[in-house]
């Protein structure tokens, strides 16, 4: 990934004029509005500029006790808000919807005294699939079959566009693909589902994805739907896709591998809700 110069500030045009006349890197770091997360250093806000609203992901100094923490657990620190920026213009370079990023700022040399923001436009009118995936239930079957296939789908192509790419996610979870809102009573396979991927700040970019990140991503997109009934061939759907045409190939070579992305989704699930999760017998054996 490339290092931009400290000093940068690029945003859009409605976010310039608003801010005319003052300092906007400043205006930006302490902006009011809407604070839907303030932990530690970095804080997100919604906030309206003319007649559109804008996320606002501002990033403090780490400190050098933060970097050194994340160090001594071989963990690289998220420093600035440059992996978010970086992430999403990747992401819409190869064709996966995501946010529109509407501006970026960075202050600072020393590593431990960074300043930085990102600015994206508010995805108004969407909502997560870990919201709208239980009230799919209600559904006549034949749509509910549909709309579960082409979620799968969409959620494995652009999983396998992510990880064929040298792209992995580090909080794969159904909360973070959004789609729009709308009567689902009335949604047929043709309407599409426009999914978005988001909450990327911790985005790794490479010219091949580690086995470790790709375990990391799809055990934990496995965690996050394990209370949502799939079968065994929902499952298979997933790696038909995730695969391609190789698929049945790549199933023969990777049962070690999907053992340990299940043990892992297992263990996860069963230290978030204390029980050990309900599968199919088609995936409990792979654990």
């Amino acid at each position: 990934t490339s290092r931009l110069a400290p000093g940068i500030v690029e945003l859009a045009p409605p976010i310039t004029q608003a801010l005319e006349g003052q300092d906007a890197f400043k205006a930006i770091m302490n902006i009011e509005g809407d604070v839907y997360r303030h932990h530690k250093n970095r804080r997100t806000v919604r906030a309206k500029f003319g007649n559109k609203r804008f996320f606002i992901k501002a990033h403090g100094p780490s400190g050098w006790k933060e970097i050194i923490k994340n160090l001594f657990r071989m963990r690289l620190p998220v420093l600035t808000g440059q992996p978010e920026y970086e992430a999403i213009r990747r992401l819409n370079e190869l064709g996966v919807r995501t946010m529109t990023c509407a501006g970026f700022g960075l202050r600072g040399r020393n590593p431990a005294q960074l300043n930085s923001f990102v600015i994206t436009e508010a995805l108004e009118d969407f909502s997560d699939l870990e919201q709208l995936a239980p009230s799919w239930k209600a559904l006549p079957d034949p749509q509910r079959l549909q709309l579960k296939r082409a979620v799968i789908r969409e959620i494995a192509s652009m999983a396998r566009t992510l990880h064929t790419e040298g792209l992995n996610h580090r909080d794969f979870y159904i909360c973070h693909f959004m789609t729009r809102d709308r009567d689902w009573n009335e949604w047929t396979a043709s309407d599409g589902l426009d999914l978005h991927l988001i909450d990327l700040h911790r985005m790794q970019i490479r010219g091949r994805t580690p086995l470790r990140w790709l375990i990391k991503d799809l055990s934990g997109l496995l965690f996050s739907v394990l209370d949502l009934d799939l079968s065994s061939r929902d499952y298979m759907r997933f790696l038909r896709v995730y695969w391609g045409k190789d698929w049945k190939r790549s199933y023969r070579r990777t049962r070690l591998l999907r053992q340990i992305i299940v043990a892992r989704a297992v263990t996860l699930y069963r230290r978030k809700q204390g029980k050990r999760p309900h599968m199919p017998r088609g995936l409990a054996s792979f654990s």
